[in-house]
C-alpha cells in the first residue's frame, strides 16, 4: 500500500507541470492572471491550440524536426557501430591512441567547436539546408565508447567460431555483434534520437530563415511573439503534436 501511495505522489509531482502547461494555454492571460495563477483553468478559449498551431507553423517545423533527427540518428548508429567493431576487433598501428583521442572529444563541449562549424557551415554554402543541420552530428564518440565496450563482452570463441564458418568482419558485424547487443544499440539510439530532436543551440547557428527553423526555435519564437498572449505559447508546447519536444 505504502508503495502504490509513494507512486501516485511521484506521479502527481512529475504531471503537475504539464497540467499547469494545458491549464495556461486554454486561460485567457489577464483574467487568469487577475485569479492569481490559479492550478484550474480560467475563462477556457479552447481555440489557442489551432492558433499556435497554424501561427507558428508548427506542422512544417515538425517534419523538419523529424527528418534532421532520423538522419542524425540513422547516421550516428551507423558511423558508431563501424568504428566501434574496428576498436573491439581489427587489429591496426596506433589502435589504441586513436581511440583514446576519440574519447577524449567526449571533455570537449559543444561551445568550443561551434564558431568552426559555423564557419565550416557558412564557407560551403550550408545554411538553411539538411545537411547543415545534421553534418556536425553524423558520428559521436559516444556512441563509439558505449558499443565498443559492448562488442568487448562478446566471447572470443564466438569471433573464432564465425571465423571457422567463413565469416567474414563485415558479415560478423552484422549477423553476430550487432544483434547480439541488442539492448546497448537500442539504448544509444534512443539516446541519439532524444539528443538530436531536443537541438536548439545548433540550428540558431546554421539557419537563418523562419522556413528552416526546426521545432525547438519556432516553440520558442512563438512564445517570444505573443507575450501578450501567453496562452498561445502555452498552447503550442502543449499541443498534442509538440508534447514529445517539451519533454527534451
Amino acid at each position: 500500500m505504502a508503495w502504490y501511495l509513494l507512486m501516485t505522489v511521484l506521479s502527481v509531482v512529475v504531471l503537475f507541470p504539464v497540467w499547469m502547461t494545458l491549464v495556461r494555454a486554454v486561460s485567457l492571460p489577464i483574467p487568469y492572471l487577475q485569479e492569481g495563477l490559479p492550478p484550474y483553468p480560467v475563462d477556457i478559449q479552447w481555440g489557442a491550440f489551432g492558433e499556435a498551431w497554424s501561427e507558428g507553423s508548427l506542422g512544417r517545423a515538425f517534419a523538419l524536426s523529424l527528418m534532421v533527427t532520423l538522419v542524425i540518428t540513422v547516421a550516428e548508429l551507423f558511423t558508431s557501430v563501424l568504428a566501434a567493431y574496428s576498436f573491439a576487433f581489427l587489429r591496426y598501428p596506433a589502435k589504441s591512441v586513436l581511440f583514446a583521442l576519440t574519447v577524449a572529444t567526449l571533455l570537449l563541449p559543444i561551445e568550443v567547436t561551434l564558431v568552426v562549424n559555423a564557419r565550416t557551415i557558412r564557407s560551403w554554402g550550408w545554411l538553411n539546408s539538411i545537411q547543415g543541420l545534421t553534418a556536425p552530428f553524423l558520428a559521436t564518440a559516444f556512441g563509439i565508447f558505449l558499443l565498443r565496450q559492448a562488442f568487448l563482452g562478446l566471447p572470443k570463441d564466438l569471433r573464432d567460431a564465425a571465423e571457422l564458418d567463413g565469416y567474414s568482419h563485415w558479415r560478423f558485424m552484422w549477423r553476430v555483434a550487432v544483434p547480439v547487443n541488442r539492448p546497448a544499440v537500442a539504448s544509444f539510439a534512443l539516446v541519439s534520437l532524444l539528443s538530436a530532436w531536443g537541438q536548439y543551440t545548433w540550428p540558431r547557428l546554421a539557419v537563418t530563415e523562419t522556413d528552416w527553423e526546426p521545432l525547438q526555435i519556432r516553440l520558442a519564437s512563438l512564445a517570444v511573439q505573443n507575450i501578450d498572449r501567453s496562452h498561445i505559447g502555452f498552447a503550442g508546447h502543449s499541443s498534442p503534436r509538440c508534447q514529445y519536444s517539451c519533454c527534451c
